[in-house]
């Protein structure tokens, strides 16, 4: 059987506060609440006790009992404010890692077991750029991400590279595939908390068989016993294994080989055994019995790129692997969507399931609508065709054999991301005689690197050089008044709006710059003067473009 790889995906929760809350009789809120380091949160207490009996505590367990900790008991804990006007609200600023824990709240000390039950969990996550694996020859793909779904949906995405502001979009996925070539630094953040930016992260190499990148500290950098607060380098391989050697009749050995050497002596390795982590073995090789199940692995602390599911034996197995992880598609476009799975009996139940957040049931695809067709080869690989794409059709997509199993949600399938066109002009729309520019047929996500573009001006398609012929890159350089117009780039039979580009003669940009220069001469307070400026930089530097070092596109 054909073995694809799982990747998963940090996909961000939608649920709200509203929409996860539990009805307990001491805590109101969702059962787990993640947010990220160095922001606040609001814990609400449910209004059933007298506000003279509340109490917030933190419970663990510690040798088979629970142990409470009063909040009320420690005034040094400035970080931490109980509003009694507010349901007895309490509200941590500032998170820290020592905020990871479980709450509750009410008269329950005499109880202990109680607070336990009825507490809610606060994750503190952190961000990071997660760069992963692509089958686009020498290159990777960046993800902003958190160490656990975040339960307010961030508002959207914010990239950074080499420390400047590169874009805003509602995907976590990087528009370009990257390489080793570029030695640039990239981040991102959640808009609206632009001052908790992830730690920046380099390519430094990708060959066939691995990649190397660099992390400016982080969560990252902890798995190789580094500092949280120190860079460190890290190799990972493209793929990952598992080689199943029989013992005996009863046990097989099942070893986690990725494509390359990791030269780390403390490599570690995760296994999940029926989807679920296997939490006794951190080996590279485990022995199993032969009819124990389905298993993978992965490589710790890259635990996005999980192998395909293998069986002790053939006549046990149960597996469900998909033909790509990740796909990014143009919106009005057609997509496939495969799953290949090997039973030893044919299953009588073969369903798809549409999951728009992390974490739930999913919506079962049924009958055959207008746009979704279903097709099969030889029993064993399904296919799912979705046609005329559209944004709503952005989601995780899984085929499940036997709907009586245990539905498992962290277990990853495929997913779609729908993308629309647009052309962007860099470094802007209005530049000058001489100048160089760049349009870019800019998508939310990465097509693959085989994508053919065709660029349209004023609506007629452009003879290009070999060069630039089908690249999502059009170079002008230099730009002369012949290039005024219309601009926009299609995928297939799907079409872009339209960008105008204005030319103006350079005689026009010197008279420009010298009112600049005479505005410049007159006094202005000093405050007035610094927001000015800030406000008019960006439009200087892209209208007197030509005063730039053009080769720096």
């Amino acid at each position: 059987m054909k073995i694809y790889r799982t990747v998963i995906l940090l996909v961000e929760a939608a649920c709200l506060f509203v929409d996860c809350s539990v009805h307990t009789p001491g805590v109101q809120g969702p059962a787990t609440i993640c947010v990220l380091k160095g922001q606040s949160v609001d814990l609400r207490c449910s209004p059933t006790y007298p506000i003279s009996s509340k109490t917030w505590y933190t419970v663990h367990l510690k040798n088979s009992s629970y142990v409470l900790y009063d909040f009320a008991g420690d005034r040094t804990l400035s970080r931490y404010n109980v509003s009694e006007e507010n349901n007895f609200t309490l509200t941590i600023s500032d998170l820290s890692w020592n905020d990871d824990n479980y709450y509750c709240c009410g008269n329950i000390i005499e109880i202990p077991g109680r607070c336990w039950f009825y507490s809610m969990k606060l994750i503190v996550a952190d961000l990071q750029v997660k760069v992963l694996p692509t089958t686009e020859g020498q290159t990777v793909t960046l993800m902003c991400s958190t160490s656990c779904p975040l339960t307010e949906k961030p508002a959207a995405y914010i990239w950074y590279k080499n420390r400047e502001f590169l874009y805003e979009d509602w995907s976590p996925w990087y528009q370009e595939l990257v390489s080793s070539e570029e030695a640039v630094r990239y981040s991102c953040a959640i808009k609206g908390y632009e001052d908790l930016r992830a730690p920046e992260v380099s390519v430094d190499s990708v060959t066939e068989t691995c990649f190397t990148v660099t992390y400016d500290g982080g969560r990252m950098c902890s798995y190789t016993q580094t500092p949280v607060d120190e860079s460190c380098s890290i190799t990972y391989p493209r793929e990952v294994h598992v080689l199943r050697t029989p013992l005996s009749k009863d046990f097989v050995q099942l070893t986690c080989t990725p494509s390359c050497n990791l030269t780390d002596p403390q490599t570690a390795y995760r296994w999940y055994q029926f989807k679920v982590l296997y939490k006794y073995s951190e080996k590279k090789h485990l022995t199993v019995p032969a009819a124990a199940g389905d298993y993978s692995c992965a490589v710790k602390s890259h635990e996005d790129l999980r192998t395909a599911e293998v069986c002790g034996t053939d006549e046990t197995c149960f597996t469900v692997n998909y033909g790509s992880s990740r796909i990014c598609a143009v919106e009005g476009s057609s997509v496939n969507i495969t799953a290949e799975f090997f039973q030893n009996h044919t299953p009588h139940f073969k369903f798809w399931y549409k999951i728009r957040s992390k974490g739930e049931i999913g919506e079962k695809l049924t009958g055959h609508a207008d746009r979704l067709e279903y097709h099969h080869i030889m029993n064993v690989v399904r296919i799912l065709t979705i046609k005329n794409l559209t944004k709503n059709d952005s989601a995780e997509y899984k085929f499940q054999l036997q709907p009586s199993r245990r539905w498992k949600t962290d277990v990853p399938g495929t997913m779609l991301v729908v993308t629309d066109l647009t052309v962007k002009i860099t470094p802007c729309a209005v530049v000058t005689e001489g100048q160089a520019i760049r349009l870019t047929c800019s998508t939310r996500c990465p097509l693959t690197d085989d994508t053919s573009y065709i660029w349209y001006f004023n609506s007629r398609p452009l003879s290009l050089l070999e060069d630039q012929d089908r690249n999502k890159h059009l170079v002008l350089d230099p730009v002369s008044r012949q290039h005024v117009g219309s601009y926009s780039c299609a995928v297939k039979h799907i079409i872009s709006p339209q960008k105008t580009l204005t030319v103006q003669e350079a005689s026009m940009a010197v008279s420009n710059a010298i009112r600049l220069t005479v505005v410049l001469m007159i006094p202005i307070p000093p405050l007035f003067f610094y927001f000015w400026r800030r406000r008019t930089h960006t439009m200087g530097r892209c209208h007197f473009g030509s005063m730039m070092n053009a080769s720096a596109l």
